[in-house]
């Protein structure tokens, strides 16, 4: 098990080196990669994710309906708690605050989804649309929290008047919406619920792009990191925890008070299990927001889960 786990994340830091070797040997500007963000942000990603979204049925989206509830749950919990840890304990800024909670309450579903629970659970389609609805909850259910923080921190720096966040909701929610990362996959959330099947030639089209999306997603990360001194913390070490052992074990307990067992169990714990995801450090980027906790969270939880990912293995077998 020790060796899928491995073979699931040497993609991951191999790609990461690369931008990080680029940044380093000055082959690509790492002072400078707006262009890049663009790609990954705006044309790569929405188009990975809303590929993804709008092949699931959505008679198999609502069939995983228990699996979206311990997700959702276990984000948003997660999120709040450690939002609020930064702002009153660690005295962070909203900006940075944002950025390093969405690395810490969104797993990495997008890389090391599939691989984890085929070897798990086997390959079949139901794996598949399991993984399929964990990116979907994380794009459309997750990341607009992110962008409104943002969003709204953008609004008052830019000399917007200071209104309430409740007040300021509708622009931004409005602003966040219109963000190609979020439209892409609810739009093909929308049009699985219509039963509004794509043309294969569209989706033959975009998938190249889809396909570029993780890995050029990773190299940006690596290219980032390259222009950082990564420091160890309290704020990272809370991060780290909360992300391979507390998120998991909110997931654990949810999965105990809805009564569920068998495959749907696991496959919750499981997914939340993954290590942190590379949407806070890029989303980051693209608003110009830095955040050196969260690129040395998501660096550390990415080697550890290689411990805590067995271990969760282990103790789910039995479900």
């Amino acid at each position: 098990m020790t060796y899928v786990i491995v073979h699931a994340l040497a993609p991951i830091f191999v790609i990461m080196l690369l931008g990080f070797y680029a940044g380093k040997a000055k082959m690509v500007d790492n002072k400078n990669v707006s262009l890049l963000n663009i790609f990954v942000m705006d044309f790569a990603l929405p188009a990975a994710l809303f590929t993804a979204t709008v092949q699931t049925p959505w008679a198999g989206i609502v069939g995983q309906s228990p699996l979206i509830v311990v997700l959702v749950l276990s984000m948003w919990v997660a999120y709040a708690a450690f939002y609020f840890l930064c702002i009153k304990v660690f005295h962070k800024s909203p900006q940075d605050a944002a950025v390093l909670t969405l690395t810490v309450a969104l797993p990495n579903y997008a890389a090391l989804g599939l691989p984890i629970l085929g070897s798990v659970l086997g390959e079949s389609s139901g794996t598949s649309l399991s993984v399929a609805v964990s990116i979907a909850c994380g794009s459309v259910l997750m990341t607009p929290f992110c962008l409104l923080i943002l969003e709204r921190e953008k609004a008052l720096a830019a000399g917007g008047e200071h209104k309430s966040s409740l007040a300021m909701l509708p622009v931004l929610m409005w602003r966040s919406v219109t963000k190609p990362i979020v439209w892409g996959p609810l739009l093909g959330v929308v049009l699985s619920a219509l039963g509004i099947r794509m043309p294969e030639l569209l989706l033959s089209t975009i998938k190249p792009l889809g396909l570029a999306a993780t890995a050029a997603a990773l190299f940006l990360t690596g290219l980032i990191l390259s222009a950082r001194q990564l420091k160890m913390n309290r704020a990272v070490v809370v991060a780290s925890l909360t992300k391979l052992l507390i998120q998991p074990l909110i997931a654990w307990g949810l999965v105990l008070v809805l009564g569920l067992h068998g495959q749907i169990a696991i496959t919750a714990i499981l997914m939340i299990a993954l290590s942190a995801g590379f949407f806070g450090v890029v989303f980051g980027n693209r608003f110009g927001v830095s955040s050196p906790d969260a690129e040395a969270a998501l660096l550390i939880s990415s080697v550890l889960c290689i411990i805590t990912l067995p271990l969760f293995i282990s103790l789910t077998s039995g479900m």
